[in-house]
């Protein structure tokens, strides 16, 4: 994702990983001098009048819409990626919002993430790319890779020491379908992820209503 990453955030007024440092929650400020004060939450649209911009309701279509643009801002996919996500989700037998977010979830840049070797989606896709992540010992360098349960993704000690030391003092909570070994940087898929063991802070049912329009 290109541009400011929490102006979706500052928009709907939290923020959409949960993350300490968006803006929309507010911080320690340490000057130079060695002093400390605390940010104001700019829990408001960006732009000039952002702080006195009321909340205008919004229309169906709106809040459809809406849910759509969390859950691709979560998982940092273009509406391209989104949209052919949404399509092979739809192909067979079972609910298209469960095979959906299952989907997304066993996508290898969501394992790096929900796993806790990068703190963000974000850092997690450029790990991908960069080829510091392994998939059972073999470099994946496709964010887009789906992991299949019982594989192991992990990041290697050797090749990229910097990341290791990251992700060794990430105490990020694991969702019950993953398995961490802190020390040796890795993380095994234990089962494919359950509804109710994804947390993703938006209503799927209305994503899978916006694009069945």
């Amino acid at each position: 994702m290109k541009g400011p990453k929490h102006t979706l955030c500052r928009r709907i007024g939290q923020c959409i990983w949960g993350l300490p440092n968006c803006p929309t929650n507010s911080r320690v400020i340490k000057s130079r001098e060695g002093g400390e004060s605390t940010s104001t939450p700019k829990a408001y649209p960006a732009g000039q009048h952002g702080p006195t911009k009321r909340r205008n309701k919004l229309s169906t279509y709106g809040e459809l819409l809406l849910e759509k643009q969390k859950l691709r801002t979560f998982y940092n996919l273009s509406e391209h990626q989104l949209q052919f996500i949404y399509k092979k989700a739809k192909q067979g037998q079972g609910i298209t919002g469960d095979k959906l977010l299952r989907l997304l979830e066993m996508r290898l840049v969501t394992v790096v993430y929900r796993g806790g070797l990068t703190s963000t989606i974000f850092a997690a896709r450029q790990a991908v790319s960069h080829r510091h992540i392994l998939v059972d010992g073999k470099i994946v360098d496709r964010a887009s890779f789906v992991v299949k349960p019982g594989q192991v993704v992990s990041i290697s000690s050797e090749r990229s020491p910097m990341l290791s030391t990251i992700a060794k003092g990430i105490d990020a909570p694991l969702p019950a379908y993953l398995q961490k070994d802190k020390e040796e940087c890795k993380v095994t898929v234990t089962h494919e992820p359950l509804p109710e063991e994804i947390n993703s802070n938006v209503t799927i049912s209305r994503v899978v209503e916006y694009y069945a329009r």
